[in-house]
């Protein structure tokens, strides 16, 4: 088994990559008295990252219907680890945890149904999830009166949360200012530009490009999204809300201000060309069969970008040349993971090994030549 020397107390790591997972590593290992530095393609708001356009949605439970238990567990653990994380940031970042409410037409009570059998299945191989509520009128309208008014039953998934993607990638920057971070914005880097471990190189290298790293891994796909952001004084929606749909499911994040992120589709795909016509209509569509405020709500911006996949939509952590530690592959699970992969990674640093993957299943590719192969 290849492995790497663990970090000395102060070390010297190059970080390739300032999207979410980039910055929260930059910052917990400058917190740590490591010396980092940071390169990045893009720029310092992160307009090119995928954690730009998310909904930033920590939704173990909600995102089974797609996930594997190994990532519901990274989840579980995220949702206690962001608010730790956020707060000793250089600025306040929105954190709400008030669970997910899901909500259906009449006609499309089957698909909730094979959705309720699959939460029930995970609920069983997941421990530490709260239990999902089923939900009458009146169980709707204590949650949320308004959606009341034309939804009659649904499911509430306690404790699951949010946070603002942007708030935090701003903050997360802001904190790597104050610890030191040396940070180079369009300045696109590869690992082969480096030589970790010689003389006057990093001690380590840290990919996190996303797509970004394909020529190295090419194993990577885009996965194509497609985001509306409204301005809505009018919709009182408290928490994010999903709506089954027979093709996808469709959710509301609001956020503070009367900001509300819109969302659901999910196309194989690399391409990065505008939102279409189509799936713009059904976003809004669906927006204001929730709620009728929706109808005079302001659009603020029409979103799309690809995340990191890799073939079976998990993550991973590799090797693949001396003191080269590779990060990819987080899919639609950006937020809900980021914590959690932060940990493991952070353990692999520190023990060369990591007591939390075996939990949430993931992938430790720490032999190099095995690494190559996949």
């Amino acid at each position: 088994m290849h492995t790497f020397p663990t970090l000395r107390s102060s070390s010297r790591i190059t970080i390739l990559g300032a999207g979410l997972m980039g910055r929260l590593l930059a910052v917990e290992l400058a917190r740590q008295g490591h010396a980092v530095e940071v390169h990045e393609a893009g720029t310092r708001a992160a307009e090119g990252a995928a954690a730009y356009v998310a909904a930033a949605m920590v939704a173990p439970l909600a995102e089974s219907i797609v996930a594997e238990p190994g990532v519901v567990r990274m989840g579980v653990h995220s949702l206690a680890r962001w608010p730790e994380l956020l707060a000793p940031l250089a600025a306040p970042v929105y954190f709400q945890h008030d669970g997910t409410l899901i909500l259906w037409h009449r006609q499309d009570a089957p698909e909730a149904a094979r959705m309720r059998l699959k939460f029930e299945q995970t609920q069983g191989l997941v421990p530490g999830l709260p239990r999902m509520q089923a939900l009458d009128s009146a169980g709707v309208a204590a949650l949320e009166p308004t959606a009341a008014q034309r939804f009659h039953q649904g499911l509430y998934l306690p404790g699951e949360g949010q946070l603002d993607n942007r708030q935090a990638l701003a903050a997360l920057a802001a904190t790597m200012d104050q610890l030191g971070v040396v940070t180079h914005w369009g300045s696109a880097r590869q690992p082969a530009d480096f030589t970790p471990g010689q003389a006057g190189q990093p001690d380590w290298v840290l990919d996190c490009r996303g797509l970004g790293a394909r020529a190295q891994w090419p194993q990577l796909r885009g996965l194509r999204g497609e985001v509306v952001r409204l301005h809505a004084p009018d919709v009182t929606l408290q928490r994010p809300t999903r709506i089954v749909h027979p093709r996808y499911p469709i959710y509301i994040a609001p956020k503070e201000n009367h900001l509300f992120v819109i969302g659901a589709t999910e196309i194989e795909s690399d391409d990065m060309s505008p939102a279409s016509v189509r799936s713009t209509l059904e976003l809004l569509s669906a927006a204001y069969a929730v709620h009728p405020g929706f109808a005079e709500a302001r659009i603020l911006e029409i979103s799309t970008h690809c995340r990191p996949t890799l073939p079976d939509n998990l993550p991973a952590v590799r090797v693949v040349q001396d003191r080269v530690l590779e990060v990819n592959g987080l899919y639609r699970h950006g937020f809900m993971i980021a914590p959690a992969m932060l940990d493991v990674v952070m353990q692999v640093l520190n023990t060369g090994q990591s007591e939390l993957a075996p939990e949430f299943d993931l992938s430790l590719q720490l032999d190099r030549e095995a690494a190559l192969h996949t």
